[in-house]
């Protein structure tokens, strides 16, 4: 099991009061192959350097969670597919934070 962190941009249309609800049904996948989520933290809406598909701002999410690699790229993949994700980046923390 490895430690990850993803940062998650949804577009700014999504209501970002009620954002941690359906965010929870997309990263089930985690605890469901055995990892945990360990922190979900909504940044809320921030502008962007340049646009993304047509939009000037979006909701950022940072996610932290422990997982094997295979349920990490499951993930971003499957976010990938949501048409309210814009971005996703996935970073693998080092052992030694």
């Amino acid at each position: 099991m490895r430690t990850y962190e993803m940062v998650v941009i949804l577009d700014p249309s999504v209501d970002e009061r009620t954002v941690s609800g359906p965010f929870e049904k997309l990263v089930r996948v985690t605890p469901a192959e055995g990892g945990t989520v360990d922190n979900v933290d909504v940044w809320g809406k921030r502008k962007f350097a340049y646009e993304i598909d047509k939009k000037s701002e979006g909701i950022y999410i940072v996610l932290t969670f422990t997982a094997k690699p295979e349920t990490a790229q499951e993930l971003d993949r499957q976010l990938g597919l949501n048409e309210s994700v814009l971005r996703t980046k996935l970073m693998r923390l080092d052992e030694t934070q």
